[in-house]
């Protein structure tokens, strides 16, 4: 479709000035394309290419060098014009592959060590948003007695554990405790967090003083953790990262994207609506967001089964190695999927 629109030889040039960019930052101009591409023509013929790929808005020509850098929309048809699956250094796929081969089996800690590894192999700062809570389901409930007191554990089926302390009323025995936990463990295994929830407080409403607190605590504790692994909460890693990429941002773009990064609501509102089967790439200022920062988003969605669960992303510079950054994110997003898959099995 681009090299249709363009011709072979403008969407050579452009790919070269985009990936040339990327790797130094400096503006590149024709006698660069010629040295480091085979295209088997003069200068001259470049420089016209570049004029024409300018006069049709996908370069652009800082202040008096001779050189040209993309625009928003010369990285969007660069990036229509990569080829489909991408590939990762060698380096980044021994990472990706290690990381999951040791992970642990809670999925938000496995989104938490993501963001971290996402950063440290495409060095830009990543981002990822776990499932609601609401769609969480309880696999197992214990109360467990711990002194005068009383443990109450509840275990997701994606490897979550949440608990709670409270006061053991004297009134029930050991068989009666145990009666009570049966009771409860019957009433919520297998059903979502808010469906027990709801079944804790239906219980608690028909049930003895005693018998009441405990499950009016375990109704509390569902709803801790509704909310707590809710869907307004973003996990980011390697911020940090943003700060080595300042040669291609202004300084006063990289101050708003640290701020934009410390207010989960706008990168909620540019990743929870992720629901492509592959990557998306967002540039620049084809979102409100994107373009106040002069940033790209390289997101994916991960799935349980055909269940969409969350999303997982790298921000950097619209400057970005776009063909390593596509291809981490699908392989990220594809063990995620599988992971949980396992973990909804």
């Amino acid at each position: 479709m681009v090299e249709r629109e363009l011709g072979t030889r403008k969407t050579e040039v452009l790919r070269a000035v985009v990936e040339e960019f990327v790797r130094t930052g400096e503006p590149v101009g024709s006698e660069t394309i010629a040295e480091h591409t085979g295209l088997g023509v003069s200068s001259a013929t470049i420089r016209n290419e570049l004029a024409a790929l300018e006069e049709l808005g996908y370069l652009s020509h800082p202040h008096t060098s001779a050189g040209r850098i993309p625009t928003d929309a010369g990285y969007r048809r660069y990036v229509d014009a990569l080829p489909p699956g991408g590939r990762m250094r060698d380096t980044q796929r021994r990472a990706i592959a290690g990381f999951f081969a040791e992970t642990m089996l809670d999925l938000e800690d496995v989104l938490k060590g993501t963001t971290q590894l996402l950063s440290r192999v495409t060095q830009y700062a990543s981002v990822a948003v776990p499932p609601s809570g609401s769609s969480e389901v309880v696999v197992r409930t214990e109360l467990i007695e711990l002194g005068s007191g009383l443990l109450l554990l509840v275990v997701g089926q994606r490897g979550g554990v949440d608990k709670a302390m409270i006061d053991r009323p004297d009134e029930l025995d050991a068989d009666s405790l145990a009666a009570l936990e049966r009771s409860l463990a019957d009433r919520v295994r297998d059903k979502t967090v808010s469906e027990a929830r709801a079944e804790a407080l239906k219980a608690a409403a028909g049930a003895g003083e005693a018998e009441r607190r405990i499950f009016a605590a375990a109704a509390d504790v569902f709803g801790d953790m509704q909310v707590g692994a809710g869907s307004h909460h973003v996990l980011i890693g390697g911020v940090a990262n943003l700060a080595d990429e300042a040669a291609h941002w202004r300084r006063e773009t990289v101050r708003r994207l640290f701020e934009a990064l410390e207010h989960e609501s706008e990168m909620l509102e540019l990743l929870r609506d992720v629901t492509a089967e592959d990557v998306t790439v967002t540039i620049g200022a084809e979102h409100p967001h994107t373009g106040d920062w002069e940033a790209s988003i390289v997101s994916a969605p991960f799935r349980a089964g055909s269940s969409a669960l969350g999303a997982v992303g790298v921000v950097g510079p619209t400057a970005m190695d776009y063909v390593g950054v596509m291809a981490s994110v699908r392989a990220v997003a594809r063990r995620l999927s599988e992971l949980a898959t396992e973990l909804d099995a």
